[in-house]
């Protein structure tokens, strides 16, 4: 798993290892790339000057600056559950924000983009996930509990058909991310999966 510059380098090593008798037919040789991280100015970021960012302080940053966004939406919650949900946003910002990106595609850094709450971000999947909490919560179940009884479904509103028909995908989903080295085909199907969720959500009360 290399940056996509070094293909040539790695055609060449798997070669000469099929070629020396170091790897026989059945084992599968893989070169799995992945395009550059690049800076505002449209370059990729440099690892030997020194001036790429070092994964600690990129995390903490995250934090930092999600922090400030629940500052400003909740100011009256407590500083522990400020730091906790921060935390969190902060940190799934980044590792979604790497996942959803094509991984053969160079892509500009932005935390503005990774914290918006808007689009294919982590924020706007873990308001998802909230909202589904939410009915639990509020109507006081264990919806997990609710569904274990149940033998046979009725699906007649077009939000709730249209939310099943894509909720049996996710295996298709999977196997195609695992078949071509590509976590963005499962993020890609999550965030229409929260779309289609909160279109269920406005159409059709559950509690």
């Amino acid at each position: 798993v290399t940056d996509a510059r070094q293909k040539l380098h790695f055609d060449m090593l798997f070669a000469v290892a099929r070629k020396a008798g170091c790897v026989d037919e059945n084992i599968k040789l893989e070169h799995v790339t992945f395009g550059s991280v690049l800076g505002d100015d449209g370059r990729p970021f440099k690892t030997r000057s020194g001036e790429n960012v070092k994964l600690k302080a990129l995390l903490d940053e995250a934090v930092k600056r999600a922090k400030t966004v629940v500052e400003e939406k909740n100011p009256d919650l407590p500083d522990e559950k400020k730091e906790k949900i921060a935390e969190a946003v902060g940190i799934g910002a980044v590792k979604y924000a790497d996942y959803s990106n094509n991984r053969t595609s160079d892509y500009v850094f932005s935390f503005d983009r990774m914290l918006a709450m808007q689009g294919n971000t982590a924020p706007y999947m873990q308001y998802a996930y909230a909202r589904v909490k939410s009915i639990e919560r509020r109507g006081q179940i264990d919806i997990e509990n609710e569904l274990k009884d149940i033998k046979a479904l009725n699906l007649s509103a077009p939000a709730e058909l249209d939310l099943a028909k894509h909720l049996i995908r996710y295996s298709e989903a999977i196997s195609a991310a695992v078949a071509d080295y590509r976590p963005n085909y499962i993020t890609a199907y999550l965030y229409e999966l929260a779309q289609k969720f909160s279109s269920f959500y406005n159409a059709c009360p559950v509690l």
